[in-house]
C-alpha cells in the first residue's frame, strides 16, 4: 500500500548510501542493489516496481533480519536473496543506465 511504500522510500533514501559504503567489497550483489536504488528513484519506473525495489532495499538496510549480517559467510545470504528476487522481478525496469551508474559509484570507491 501507499503508506508502506512511503515508509520504505524514506527509510531507504536516508540510509542506503551509508549501508552501501559500509558493505562495499564485502558482498558480491552490491552493484545489483545500487542498480535497484537508481531504478526506484527513476521517474519512469512504475509505482509497483518502485515499491518492490524500495522493499528489498529496506530489507538490506534493516539492522535486524532473518540471518544477522555479522555471521560470517552466510550473514548476507538472505539480503542477497531479497535483492536477487527484486532484480528478477524488475528486469524490464532496471536499465543499462541504472547499471552504469552503479558501476561508476563502485569504481569511484574501489580506487
Amino acid at each position: 500500500d501507499r503508506d508502506n511504500y512511503e515508509d520504505n522510500k524514506i527509510y531507504v533514501e536516508k540510509r542506503f548510501w551509508a549501508k552501501a559504503k559500509k558493505i562495499i567489497g564485502k558482498v558480491p550483489f552490491l552493484a545489483d542493489a545500487i542498480s535497484l536504488y537508481y531504478c526506484a528513484m527513476d521517474a519512469k519506473t512504475p509505482f509497483k516496481s518502485k515499491a518492490i525495489a524500495f522493499s528489498s532495499l529496506a530489507y538490506l538496510i534493516l539492522p535486524i533480519d532473518i540471518i544477522p549480517d555479522v555471521i560470517l559467510a552466510v550473514g548476507y545470504s538472505d539480503d542477497a536473496g531479497a535483492i536477487a528476487a527484486a532484480i528478477m522481478a524488475l528486469k524490464p525496469f532496471v536499465t543499462e543506465e541504472h547499471k552504469r551508474k552503479a558501476k561508476v559509484f563502485l569504481a569511484d570507491r574501489m580506487v
